[in-house]
């Protein structure tokens, strides 16, 4: 069963359950300049977990797409990628335990076929100090649902510290098996919601895992040990508690959360750990295959190349399918990092210009039916993977003449000189360490490691400076921005044309960031124009106000914004933000968005557009505030 059988198979079964199926947001999260990229399939429902109401009603359902950062680093072993897709449920405040229990498991063992006795359960062991009980209401559940395949489940705790001993479902603490926005419940604030989950985990068998290695040999078996036997499939989290001056107290309104991990359920179908060997996966590896000079599985060190350039190019083309391409600034630093990972990794396998390019067209085939974005963009994602690599080829060449340089001059390459070519060139450092080997000589990691450290610590702290205090707290200065971002794409389509479409945005209480489709700088004039259409609309004083429409409703009313994928084309309401005179029914503004928004546009004070560049080929971006 491929994914996107077992995707189709998903959302039909939860819409037979009275969800409504909802488009995969894009990869940039909208209006959230806390994160830099949607990593889980509940992040674009937070608001919605925290009581705004969603215009699809209290039962959703989707696929969304995830990009994790973080783990570019792990690919290479069987079971970490950057790209994936995340099944998602949710219940709020309608439903709870007794019905997505059984239903899940219904799901996985009999739509998907998925053997029962390898599945295992955790639950959260609670916490007697915070107040929080045992959740033994799952277990009884858990157990139910086995009792109806012939399976006595036996519950039983400290796995970790005594082994499985037989046992189908285990407790663990806060740091296994509770959720919130904070982590932990110490950590959370007073007035947050959160809750304790029950994760789902596929056995593999022992003969499969690697416990016999000496880093595991030591000590005992369980599901969250990480030996290799045991793949963590699914996740129900169970939103029932806000935090209060006087402790942990039941919500009123519980929620379910559920969040799958596509692949990993499907490399479960297959009885096989590799996520790489999956289906959708084949056409890819085929091509680097025939690319290189080696054979995927041959050795554990190739393997691992192929890897990295499988899901690196995959997760390049979809990030450049939602407007992110390879730059050295925020969300496009990304990008380019996994494209020219994954171009020094072609090195290794002797892959000749090009072959980037390539991959790409062959992840648009194989995923474009449920992502037809991405071939509508396949023109600008070759064009770009193709510009990238030509860059990066003359970075390593520029790189190799430094690296000379550097030793013509000294005699040796040292652990600083090799984070120079790094930080300096894009030299990568396991190449400085091939050439130098060549001259007989070892780099100092330890040198390098310290200098990265500490380069990474400044990046943190700009970082974490330039994304604070967004949309998340809703500030006020925050809200009259992203009303204006509104007026801005308005105006942009007005003095540009209708080609210009959003491609991203990033909103301070301090001001704007706009990203738009658009192949020529704009002319002082046209800058000129923008503001003043902006400015003779607040001072108009219009009102803002949404309305929950269908998707057909929206289109045929003029909306703008992004109708995203092909389960948009199932119908379903969204919420549209209309900017202009409501009584007569006259509106400069038209778009979907999940707000929050200013009342009136009197509230937000003079526009001023402050800078104007390219991004990338085909995309500029504004930057504005509001004195």
């Amino acid at each position: 069963m491929t994914i996107h059988e077992i995707r189709d198979k998903y959302l039909a079964f939860f819409e037979s359950k009275g969800h409504s199926i909802v488009a995969s947001s894009s990869l940039i999260p909208t209006n959230d300049p806390t994160t830099l990229f949607t990593g889980s399939g509940m992040q674009p429902m937070v608001p919605f977990l925290l009581g705004e109401p969603h215009p699809e009603g209290k039962r959703i359902t989707d696929s969304q797409k995830c990009f994790r950062a973080q783990d570019i680093e792990e690919v290479g072993d069987n079971r970490h990628t950057t790209f994936f897709e995340m099944l998602g449920n949710w219940s709020l405040g309608d439903y709870f335990k007794k019905e997505q229990i059984p239903w899940i498991f219904e799901f996985l063992t009999k739509e998907i076929g998925l053997d029962p006795k390898n599945l295992y359960i955790t639950v959260f062991r609670g916490n007697h100090e915070l107040g929080i009980d045992r959740d033994v209401e799952s277990v009884e559940l858990w157990k139910s649902v086995y009792k109806s395949v012939g399976i006595d489940a036996k519950d039983l705790d400290f796995s970790e510290r005594d082994g499985m001993q037989d046992g189908r479902i285990f407790y663990y603490d806060e740091t296994k098996n509770w959720w919130s926005r904070h982590g932990l419940p110490a950590n959370m604030p007073v007035g947050e919601p959160g809750g304790p989950d029950s994760e789902m985990f596929w056995d593999f068998g022992k003969e499969l895992g690697l416990h016999e290695r000496s880093v595991f040999k030591n000590n005992p078996c369980h599901v969250n040990c990480d030996c290799g036997r045991f793949l963590e499939i699914a996740n129900n989290v169970f939103m029932e508690y806000i935090k209060t001056e006087d402790g942990f107290k039941p919500l009123p309104n519980k929620n379910v959360d559920f969040g799958g991990g596509l692949s990993r359920i499907a490399a479960a179908a297959q009885n096989d750990p590799d996520l790489f060997n999956l289906p959708s996966f084949k056409g890819v590896k085929e091509r680097v295959q025939a690319s290189s000079n080696g054979t995927y599985g041959e050795s554990e060190e190739l393997t691992a190349s192929f890897r990295v350039i499988m899901d690196h190019l995959c997760a390049a083309t979809f990030l450049i399918a939602d407007g992110v391409v390879p730059s050295n600034k925020d969300q496009g630093y990304f990008t380019r990092r996994l494209i020219r990972r994954a171009i020094r990794f072609g090195r290794r396998l002797n892959m000749e210009q090009g072959f980037s390019s390539e991959i790409a067209s062959v992840v648009i085939d194989e995923f474009k039916s449920a992502y037809p974005s991405l071939e509508e963009s396949r023109d600008q994602i070759i064009n770009e993977l193709s510009q990238e690599e030509e860059k990066f080829s003359k970075t390593l060449q520029k790189g190799e003449r430094e690296f000379e340089k550097m030793f013509s001059n000294s005699g040796a390459i040292t652990g600083n000189d090799a984070f120079i070519l790094y930080s300096t060139y894009g030299f990568p450092l396991e190449l400085t360490e091939e050439m130098a080997k060549e001259k007989g000589q070892d780099v100092d990691r330890e040198v390098f490691t310290k200098e990265f450290e500490q380069h990474q610590e400044l990046s943190r702290a700009g970082s974490s400076q330039k994304f604070t205090g967004g949309l998340a707290d809703h500030s006020e200065e925050t809200v009259r921005l992203h009303t204006t971002t509104h007026m801005l794409h308005q105006a942009l389509k007005t003095v540009l044309g209708d080609h210009v479409v959003q491609r991203g945005s990033n909103i301070t209480p301090k001001r704007l960031r706009f990203d738009f489709t658009h192949k020529e700088k704009m002319t002082d004039e046209e800058r000129g124009e923008v503001e003043k259409i902006i400015n003779e609309q607040i001072q108009l004083g219009l009102s803002v106000h949404y309305e929950i429409l269908s998707l057909e409703e929206a289109k045929s009313r003029g909306a703008i914004g992004l109708f995203e994928d092909k389960y948009s084309e199932l119908g379903g309401e969204i919420k549209v933000y209309f900017i202009g005179d409501e009584v007569a029914g006259i509106y400069f503004s038209k778009e979907v968005c999940g707000g929050p928004h200013v009342e009136n546009t009197a509230s937000l004070g003079v526009f001023k557009l402050k800078k104007e560049t390219s991004v990338a080929a085909g995309i500029r971006r504004i930057k504005a505030v509001l004195e």
